[in-house]
């Protein structure tokens, strides 16, 4: 009897496995691999011009694309574009298109870094300060270490310093890789406080944690003044919740001390053109801020910001749409433990938003990310082995 089926492969890796499995001769493999991946991709601020050109040269090589209905006329200046085709198509396309003029080789190069990620992958090894965590063979726990009296969940519960360092060996025992610190509240409404008075915070716990763990040390600030000194103190990431953009001088503290650095998307309104254009934007722009500024891709994290300058519906979108962030080759972090999203969602205080928290996790590892900062460390855990089973192989 013959069987169908669909398979879902949204990688080289994953076409070349299957394709081997079949038994072709090795050789055609290569060759084979392009043609199984299909890809979507869309350019945006395209001329008409352009994107007259491109649909016809994906025409032509079997694929197709989908231009404004006034781009045919040029009646309108701009379209965006949505390409269907195979990875080989694509890349067919960029070869053409790097043989016109300058316009379109700006082009070719935008698609050629997308496909990147599709044939590349994110790097081996996430680099911070003197310790290299392998990417890919597990989600890393980071966990919530607020020394504020202010947080939304566990405000003041460890501002002391022995209640701080009790907590964080607590969460390693139940399976926690990296600690953040946070010294300054982000939930809504929070009072801001001065460098001054979050170095005070945060800075002593960091100089202690350092000398009697062995685990990565984030600090969780937009200040460089901050990030500076609790990278001296024994930091290794920089959980910047602004994404380098709002203060100038933080890709270049980071940059200096080796440091990993999370930049996570955020804004202060909740208006977008378009939500995760908007989101990819501005992580990209975080990109290009630290890679000027000397840090190597090695030691970057991004973070799509859920709960940060959006609605409820946005963070859902977002929850949906997690493998978009991919297009970075770089480890991806996802913050959504007991967040208000699950509480309007469950109509539950914050301290029942487990079992909330557990499936915006795992959806989130099967999304492609490769960090998840949570407060609940042991039930978390095992949340992301049990996913990480299923989804990692």
């Amino acid at each position: 009897m013959v069987n169908a089926r669909i398979l879902y492969i949204d990688n080289m890796n994953s076409a070349g496995k299957e394709i081997r499995k079949i038994g072709v001769e090795a050789d055609a493999i290569p060759w084979l691999t392009p043609k199984a991946v299909h890809i979507n991709m869309k350019l945006e601020n395209v001329s008409s011009f352009a994107a007259n050109i491109i649909k016809q040269e994906m025409l032509g090589k079997g694929g197709d694309a989908a231009v404004n209905r006034g781009a045919a006329n040029c009646s309108i200046d701009k379209s965006d574009v949505l390409i269907m085709g195979t990875y080989g198509q694509l890349n067919r396309l960029v070869y053409k298109l790097e043989m016109q003029t300058s316009g379109f080789k700006e082009i070719a190069e935008e698609i050629k870094r997308v496909l990147s990620s599709v044939g590349k992958g994110k790097p081996d090894f996430l680099e911070c300060g003197k310790y290299k965590l392998e990417i890919g063979e597990k989600t890393y726990i980071m966990g919530i270490l607020n020394v504020t009296p202010d947080s939304f969940s566990d405000g003041g519960k460890y501002s002391s310093m022995d209640a701080a360092v009790k907590r964080a060996k607590e969460m390693i025992a139940e399976g926690a890789d990296i600690i953040d610190v946070g010294g300054e509240s982000t939930r809504p409404g929070h009072e801001p406080v001065d460098s001054l008075e979050e170095i005070n915070r945060v800075v002593p716990v960091i100089e202690r944690l350092a000398r009697e763990i062995n685990v990565p040390i984030s600090v969780d600030t937009s200040k460089a003044l901050v990030a500076e000194k609790a990278l001296q103190a024994g930091a290794s990431i920089v959980n910047d919740i602004w994404g380098l953009q709002r203060d100038a001088s933080m890709a270049e503290v980071v940059s200096k001390s080796g440091a990993g650095i999370v930049m996570m998307h955020n804004q202060d309104s909740r208006e977008y053109r378009d939500l995760m254009s908007d989101v990819i934007n501005f992580l990209g722009k975080s990109v290009e801020i630290a890679e000027k500024a000397g840090i190597k891709r090695e030691n970057m994290i991004v973070d799509p910001g859920v709960g940060f300058g959006k609605t409820l519906e946005h963070n859902l979108e977002i929850m949906r749409r997690l493998k978009e962030l991919n297009s970075f080759n770089l480890p991806v972090l996802l913050g959504t433990s007991r967040k208000s999203m699950i509480g309007n969602i469950l109509d539950l205080p914050v301290n029942e938003r487990l079992e909330g928290t557990a499936a915006t996790a795992t959806l989130g590892i099967a999304g492609g990310v490769d960090i998840i900062r949570v407060h609940d460390i042991k039930e978390m855990s095992r949340v992301a082995r049990m996913t990480d089973a299923m989804v990692r192989g």
